[in-house]
């Protein structure tokens, strides 16, 4: 029974037997690294960006916002997470069919330049924590002439 129930990880398998796709094996290879290095805390995020800002939705389901930890330096923005344990789920006797949550310190960065520090917003709301990261005014560009 308990094998039946894991099965869900036959696909990452099933990605490896296909040579002939090889941009979906490395693809799934890259996933399923990263899945293992952030012991499985995978901080997905959309971007999008205009002339003016960007704009970010970062899922980090189940951490609480003070855990939430945001920098942003020389161009990169670092997001750090931690989440505290979880209680003990197996049964009387050590049965425990799946364990997937984790717990511990997860991060990711990202590189998004000329942004304005000072303006920046952040708001979190049902896992979802959503940034808006004014850019800076255009500099002027100067003109060096090679003599």
């Amino acid at each position: 029974m308990a094998n039946d129930m894991l099965n869900w990880h036959n696909d990452l398998f099933d990605r490896f037997n296909d040579l002939s796709k090889v941009d979906g094996l490395v693809n799934g290879l890259g996933r399923s690294f990263w899945n293992v290095a952030n012991n499985g805390l995978v901080l997905k995020t959309d971007i999008k960006e205009n002339d003016e800002q960007y704009v970010m939705k970062i899922d980090v389901p189940g951490i609480d916002k003070k855990d939430i930890a945001l920098k942003y330096r020389d161009g990169t923005l670092s997001l750090a997470v931690k989440r505290d344990s979880f209680d003990d789920e197996s049964d009387a006797d050590g049965n425990v069919i799946a364990s997937e949550r984790r717990s511990g310190r997860f991060g990711r960065q990202y590189s998004l330049p000329d942004v304005d520090v000072d303006k920046i917003e952040a708001r979190y709301e049902n896992g979802v924590l959503q940034l808006t990261l004014p850019k800076k005014a255009a500099a002027d560009t100067h003109h060096i002439e090679i003599q």
